[in-house]
């Protein structure tokens, strides 16, 4: 759907924005919403409903939709009418695909013609080099889009199968992870605007990959911050570790520390929500420096697998655990078995959770 408003544009910008806004919808401009609401035989209540849901702006009935916004607009009734979506599930599917392809767009956009027309020759403008690089981007990228979609369709289907229970597809136990740059805020007054960029870029990207290698899921970024989730706590664990020790390598990054709980998590659309999700963003707030925070039930966890020796009641005190997380031999007898070590902290109040023991999780030293 067109957008109005704007600033004031000189009418060859316009002419170009209407020739790109034509050659990416692959149809002009035909209808006013109330005449695409009543060629799809939706009421126009529902449609104006659909159109906000997938992000896009009241335009009144100026006669901007085409013949894709119609048929999209019938095939969202049209599941509803066949009793495989409800009208709420069906204003989900919307606001989802909007909230995310806008990103994607955002995201397509700020790499290709950014990169790709930051030198424009003499004599030409951006909206010039705009319109055939589109041209031959698009087909490419809307089939990789179908590929990426359907290849995580797959992934997560065979999660929804594969639960014993209804309720485990919405409400599962997980782990939940916080990677969080130390003194992000601080920072970003003293970079410039592209440093800035170029530094959350990389800090995503490494961030990013990581998890996925290891089998983990990224839930959101926040710009400073990454939220991602495993079904399996030891996958989690090697991820923030891995994630500690990658971005310790790399000169331009601030320091990491990380908080991980294990417990119930509820999801919905994407997300992640519950108590569980909370205490892994606290642990983070008070992680030490380059280091990783876990919850009991996350100790717990890693103990009944085996991936650490089960915890002694006289733990050590601070300094030690601190300096275990930083990767210095302490002694002690661990089995051959045991990835990991855990070192008690010191039991605190966290706001909204009452009182909270954390451990500090690091890798078990090879020689221990």
């Amino acid at each position: 759907m067109a957008e109005g408003g704007g600033t004031a544009e000189s009418p060859d910008d316009q002419t170009v924005a209407l020739d790109l806004e034509r050659l990416i919808l692959d149809a002009p401009r035909q209808y006013t919403p109330y005449q695409a609401a009543r060629a799809a035989g939706v009421p126009m209540e529902l449609a104006s409903r659909f159109w906000r849901a997938m992000g896009f702006p009241d335009i009144g009935q100026s006669r901007a939709l085409t013949e894709s916004d119609v048929i999209a607009l019938r095939r969202l009734a049209g599941l509803v009418e066949s009793g495989l979506l409800s009208e709420s599930m069906a204003i989900q599917v919307a606001r989802s695909t909007g909230q995310t392809t806008a990103r994607l767009a955002g995201w397509q956009m700020d790499t290709f013609l950014d990169n790709l027309t930051q030198s424009v020759e003499p004599g030409l403008t951006r909206a010039d080099v705009a319109y055939p690089l589109v041209e031959l981007l698009l087909p490419e990228l809307e089939q990789f889009l179908v590929y990426v979609w359907r290849r995580q369709l797959a992934a997560v289907t065979g999660r929804v199968v594969q639960a014993a229970e209804d309720n485990e597809i919405t409400s599962g136990r997980l782990a939940v992870g916080f990677a969080d740059l130390v003194g992000f805020t601080r920072l970003s007054r003293r970079l410039e605007e592209e440093e800035l960029g170029e530094l959350v870029e990389t800090f995503e990207n490494t961030c990013s990959d990581l998890i996925a290698g290891l089998g983990g899921r990224v839930i959101k970024t926040l710009g400073d911050e990454i939220l991602y989730v495993s079904e399996d706590p030891v996958t989690a664990a090697e991820i923030a570790l891995g994630l500690v020790e990658t971005l310790a390598n790399e000169d331009t990054m601030p320091e990491l520390r990380v908080g991980l709980a294990f417990g119930t998590v509820t999801s919905r659309m994407g997300d992640v929500f519950g108590t569980t999700v909370n205490l892994a963003s606290r642990l983070t707030s008070i992680a030490p420096k380059d280091a990783v925070l876990i919850d009991g039930e996350f100790a717990a966890a890693l103990e009944q697998n085996g991936s650490v020796a089960p915890a002694e009641p006289d733990g050590p005190e601070l300094a030690e655990a601190l300096a275990a997380a930083a990767g210095m031999t302490l002694g002690g007898d661990v089995n051959a078995g045991h990835r990991f070590r855990l070192q008690p902290m010191w039991r605190r109040p966290v706001r909204g959770l009452g009182l909270v023991e954390p451990w500090l999780l690091s890798r078990r030293v090879r020689g221990e």
